[in-house]
């Protein structure tokens, strides 16, 4: 493999993981198929390329496709990532639990959003960052209560003599048994 086709190979899998952490599954695993297309599949670059395809498939709905690619990597020559593949696909296979639609909170697929709206916001949340207009937007505690003393019950509940005691006597018990 030439440093060319490393290098092709290394852009696409950064993209690849960029778009799925942006949460564009649908661009991460485009990048991702290209680059899983040029890389040697049973070196260990092709088996990170493969697993970050499986993970982006899981994420972009795609689990047939999912399951299938990680069971091929279940037989990577490669011990630790066949090892991995066949983690990842007992996880993929596990049956699915029945849960309530109030229990799953739904994240938007960010690969819709247009550039322009996806710089917009990126540029809102840049300003809002800055040093010049960093605000707290949580209200400052107020001071705590002064406490009245005189309402405080102070009379000793006899705790410590009883600790004291038993201390003691288990100190006793050890040097008299010994």
């Amino acid at each position: 493999m030439s440093n060319e086709q490393k290098a092709t190979i290394q852009n696409y899998l950064q993209a690849g993981k960029v778009a799925f952490e942006r949460g564009a599954y649908r661009q991460a695993v485009d990048a991702l198929e290209k680059a899983n297309a040029l890389v040697n599949r049973t070196s260990r670059l092709g088996g990170e390329v493969q697993f970050w395809l499986v993970t982006a498939y899981q994420a972009n709905g795609q689990t047939e496709e999912a399951i299938a690619l990680c069971r091929s990597v279940s037989r990577h020559p490669d011990y630790e990532t066949a090892k991995q593949g066949k983690r990842l696909l007992y996880i993929l296979e596990a049956p699915k639990l029945k849960t309530r639609p109030e229990w799953i909170t739904q994240i938007p697929d960010l690969g819709e959003l247009e550039e322009s709206e996806e710089s917009t916001l990126m540029s809102k949340y840049a300003a809002s960052r800055s040093g010049s207009s960093r605000r707290s937007r949580s209200r400052p505690m107020p001071p705590p209560k002064p406490i009245d003393l005189s309402q405080v019950d102070t009379r000793d509940n006899g705790f410590v003599w009883i600790a004291l005691a038993l201390t003691v006597l288990t100190l006793g018990s050890l040097i008299w048994l010994s």
